[in-house]
């Protein structure tokens, strides 16, 4: 039977990487099917990977109906076996809703590839509306790190350097710590203490090995 799997983690755990992969994998045993993406750093219309990795893919607006969008192609004589959407946690929840119907009414399975929570712990609409209809959530395998060295749970945003924990909850921003708004990953311990990579500078901690005064 079809199935709706959410695989979720971090920034920098292999979302993207694992969502190519897992269309290369079906692709290459002749399989056919639809990437979806929203926002990826690459731009409008494209799946990319840190990696260097990257594929065309359908851009998700919020008007747009994926179910819709599926059942038209279909119609048009196109074969669909598979529905790959990356960035999920910026898909509305109408739009997961509509991913369930896929799988439910056209028997095709959808892998969604996203990140659970946004900087301020809170989970997005999108990645809850997942964690409620998938028939699997699996957490990614690949472990980002927090700049002490532990296990990263938590993505933190920074303005001009500075943690913060309030603002809108998708703003475009970078990886690199130099960027006006920027994103990294850190452990629960040092998001809810707003210590950053940058701030552990200045305080004279070390990376590594992990300091327990830290």
């Amino acid at each position: 039977m079809a199935e709706l799997i959410y695989y979720c983690g971090t920034m920098d755990s292999g979302k993207s990487t694992l969502a190519l992969q897992t269309a290369h994998n079906h692709q290459s045993r002749g399989r056919t099917g639809v990437i979806f993406t929203n926002r990826d750093r690459a731009g409008r219309g494209l799946i990319s990977s840190r990696l260097g990795l990257q594929s065309a893919a359908i851009e998700v607006d919020p008007e747009l109906d994926l179910h819709r969008y599926v059942v038209e192609k279909l119609s048009q004589g196109e074969r669909i076996d598979f529905v790959i959407c990356d960035e999920a946690q910026f898909y509305t929840a109408a739009q997961i809703e509509e991913l369930a119907k896929i799988v439910d009414g056209l028997s095709i399975d959808v892998f969604a590839f996203g990140i659970l929570t946004d900087f301020r712990t809170a989970l997005f609409p999108g990645s809850a509306r997942l964690v409620e209809l998938s028939d699997r959530v699996q957490t990614l395998q690949v472990e980002a790190l927090c700049w002490c060295g532990a296990r990263a749970t938590h993505n933190a945003r920074t303005m001009g350097g500075v943690m913060v924990t309030e603002g809108e909850q998708v703003v475009v921003g970078d990886v690199s710590s130099g960027a006006e708004v920027a994103y990294e990953v850190l452990c629960r311990r040092h998001h809810m203490r707003k210590v950053t990579s940058r701030a552990s500078r200045s305080a004279g901690f070390e990376p590594l090995p992990f300091r327990e005064d830290a």
